[in-house]
């Protein structure tokens, strides 16, 4: 079957990519319909980054669920922050025979050899939140519109400080903080949250005394929460001897718990000097009891329960001679091509509505704020 499509597509002179992806789904022993009787009841290979964070323990479980629930058999496998390791478990799951893919990627280039196996092997692959780079040999991109993330924590910080209806002028001291420098998402996360701040860092409205304000001066790696407590230090040692840090650009939960440990070292919580406005994003339980307690200020929820049926509804697709719902074709550029994409709406979260937004939708229980 791979060699007669291979030999069709020559003719034609280009696949489409409707044709690519059923070439990927097939098990090569007859038409749609018979490849569609052999993807169902097949193992599909989910690769996570880290149980380390709470949100990638969720992600993995709701892929496996819902791939259970599509009649696929879920093989769920955690690199643990390490980019070899997940290399070999991807390598292992082509071995095994998995008929798709569904990886989130710790590091976005390390993927590149081993995705021309699961290619050789007719194997689709979904990028699973994180884009992976440098290679064809990915076929979909399910994600959250990431720069609308950073533009949602960057809105918060300026309206909490009140320089959005110009009931303050400042200035305000703040400091930055990124993701991890081998995740795309990073990029996204701080240009979006920039595209707000800078004019107000321009018209030194807000200032950041550090003057750590590049990307590669102010990333975090591995997203890790004791790193940013370090480098939080650092800054205040450095930059605030008699001055407040009034706001924190934080793109992630974890780090943000990072940041707010060296503040509250610092005296920063106490009734002469009060904690800084601090971002955050994926609503992880630590995170909304800290905004409970009044310390963290906002995170970003992103319901990954949708974006595991996403990632499943694109291997259902994939496999079955099928293109899956998609809603952007030309933002996620990896390189060597642009990756066919679905984004869903992610959502600013503090005290004011984090019981409607996450608790009362089920996303977390009541229970584990306790």
């Amino acid at each position: 079957m791979r060699n007669r499509r291979a030999a069709l597509a020559a003719i034609a002179g280009a696949a489409s990519l409707a044709l690519t992806l059923s070439a990927c789904g097939q098990s090569g022993e007859g038409g749609s319909k018979e490849g569609e009787g052999d993807a169902k009841g097949g193992t599909i290979g989910i690769a996570m980054p880290t149980k380390s964070s709470e949100r990638w323990i969720l992600d993995g479980d709701y892929v496996k669920k819902n791939l259970e629930a599509k009649g696929y058999k879920p093989k769920l496998v955690y690199g643990e922050d390490d980019p070899d390791q997940q290399v070999s478990q991807v390598e292992n799951l082509i071995t095994q025979g998995v008929k798709a893919l569904i990886i989130a990627a710790i590091d976005n280039k390390s993927m590149n050899n081993v995705l021309q196996q699961a290619k050789d092997a007719n194997i689709p692959v979904i990028s699973y939140d994180r884009l992976i780079l440098g290679t064809k040999d990915v076929d979909y991109y399910a994600s959250f519109d990431n720069e609308k993330v950073g533009e949602l924590q960057g809105s918060y910080i300026v309206e909490k400080l009140g320089l959005k209806d110009g009931s303050k002028k400042g200035p305000f001291n703040i400091e930055l903080f990124a993701g991890s420098n081998d995740d795309n998402n990073t990029r996204y996360f701080f240009g979006g949250a920039m595209k707000v701040l800078q004019p107000y860092i321009d018209k030194k409205q807000l200032v950041v005394r550090s003057g750590q304000t590049k990307l590669n001066q102010v990333t975090t790696l591995r997203w890790d929460g004791g790193t940013a407590q370090k480098r939080m230090d650092d800054i205040l040692t450095s930059a605030y001897k008699s001055e407040r840090v009034d706001a924190v650009l934080s793109p992630y939960d974890g780090i943000s718990i990072g940041i707010l440990s060296a503040l509250k070292s610092d005296d920063y919580g106490s009734k002469s000097k009060p904690l800084p406005v601090v971002t955050g994003q994926d609503a992880e339980v630590a995170s909304l009891k800290s905004i409970e307690a009044g310390q963290q200020t906002q995170t970003v929820f992103k319901d990954t329960r949708e974006l595991a049926k996403v990632a499943t509804n694109m291997v259902d697709a994939a496999l079955n001679d099928k293109k899956p719902e998609l809603n952007d074709t030309k933002t996620y550029d990896n390189g060597v091509k642009v990756v066919p994409a679905y984004l869903l709406k992610p959502v600013s979260v503090d005290k004011s509505n984090y019981q409607k937004v996450v608790i009362d939708s089920g996303y977390h229980k009541a229970s584990d704020l306790k």
